[in-house]
């Protein structure tokens, strides 16, 4: 479908433009896909984010491939729409996931000191009102449109001051899915030299092999509680909850006990479980995991499979397998009721609908293999015009 212009307002009372169908179903689940298995915990309760520079810290550089046309369009379009006679930087760029519970009240985007800086804003919904989650609309205090359905592909862009103040309802169930981001007026916080500064440090020396294996951050950074501000314990690590609530446990392979430091754990390597069956593969560690579990959900039943069920050797859980299993459970996701109101999908989601199937997590493997390989050729191939022009763009072949 095309995009299409549903509002703008000329007058400068309340500055705002909704475009719909501005992102194709295929962007929006492949945001998706890198959010879910890369994801910490956000900024307010029962919300989580992926940022560009955790992105790079983690070794995901090569998922900013995707991201790279869509920041270019949407800052395109924020200066078409607001007659900017000035250039714009981009100052943050992320993915945003809001929870049960998550809400905001009114406010304003730059309603804090340092926070004056952002001076407009862009909203991509990457999932649908009513079939994703439920709750979790958005709303402004004056003007017109008052309320905002999010649904995927769609995008809102507004002035980030005193004119557009909004909110967001609670989210009642499933997940609320956004790429945002803010633009701003001033070059000291363009957001691209700082990211081309961390690519240059974590690509320059790695061969292509070490620059896309996965390297979780450190454990406090997946750790959900209810009260995020306190010092409490019972909660769970994100990246085992989403494996959770999608029917899978992870086994890790080397000698490990519930005593073992969380951060020791999440850099172990780990094997796949679905009920009474392990599968005989070993992942480098359970961030690896995640993101062929998430492939596997993106992808589903387009994942061509050349293996048969022999092939995938699948073996039958040993007692002490499942004793250990359960153990680091104890630790790593000792609340299960709230990783379940926290994770757990609106049964209509199409994640939900798709048949399991071991050949296909091992055709998975496979294909997630081939993505990531092709886009960190691509980083790499650009990141030289990159670092020159200290800005993130999509570049030529002709322009390298």
């Amino acid at each position: 479908m095309s995009e299409e212009v549903v509002l703008f307002e000329e007058q400068h009372h309340h500055p705002r433009v909704i475009i719909k169908n501005f992102l194709s179903l295929h962007q929006c689940k492949e945001l998706e896909f890198i959010h879910k298995s890369s994801s910490t915990v956000g900024y307010r309760p029962n919300v989580f984010s992926t940022t560009l520079s955790h992105l790079i810290a983690t070794n995901f550089s090569h998922f900013i491939i995707p991201f790279i046309p869509i920041r270019d369009r949407l800052k395109d379009k924020v200066e078409e729409f607001f007659k900017c006679e000035f250039e714009l930087f981009i100052e943050f760029t992320g993915l945003i996931s809001w929870s049960r519970g998550a809400s905001i009240g009114w406010h304003s985007d730059d309603n804090r000191p340092y926070l004056k800086q952002r001076h407009f804003a862009a909203v991509c919904y990457l999932n649908d009102y009513g079939k994703d989650f439920n709750g979790g609309l958005f709303h402004f205090q004056d003007g017109e449109p008052t309320s905002i359905i999010p649904m995927a592909g769609d995008v809102v862009m507004y002035t980030s001051d005193h004119r557009n103040i909004h909110s967001v309802d609670e989210i009642i169930d499933g997940e609320r899915l956004t790429l945002t981001l803010w633009f701003s007026r001033d070059d000291s916080h363009n957001e691209d030299v700082k990211l081309v500064s961390l690519l240059s440090q974590n690509l320059l020396h790695k061969n292509m092999a070490d620059s896309y294996l996965p390297l979780p951050a450190s454990s406090n950074m997946y750790w959900f509680s209810q009260d995020q501000a306190s010092n409490n314990q019972f909660g769970f690590n994100i990246c085992w909850a989403r494996l959770h609530v999608l029917g899978y446990d992870i086994y890790i392979c080397q000698d490990s006990s519930c005593e073992s430091d969380v951060s020791e754990l999440l850099l172990k390597p780990v094997r796949l479980v679905r009920g009474n069956e392990l599968l005989d593969h070993e992942f480098v560690n359970i961030l690896h995991a995640l993101q062929i579990v998430h492939f596997y959900c993106w992808k589903g039943s387009a994942l061509q499979t050349k293996v048969s069920i022999t092939d995938t050797k699948v073996v039958k859980l040993s007692d002490e397998q499942r004793e250990r299993i359960n153990g680091l459970k104890s630790v790593l996701l000792n609340d299960d009721d709230l990783a379940l109101r926290v994770f757990s999908s609106k049964p209509s989601e199409e994640n939900g609908r798709i048949c399991f199937d071991w050949t296909r997590i091992v055709a998975a493997i496979a294909a997630w293999e081939d993505y990531v390989l092709k886009l960190t050729k691509q980083i790499h191939l650009q990141l030289p015009s990159w670092r020159m022009h200290e800005s993130i763009y999509d570049v030529r072949l002709g322009e390298q």
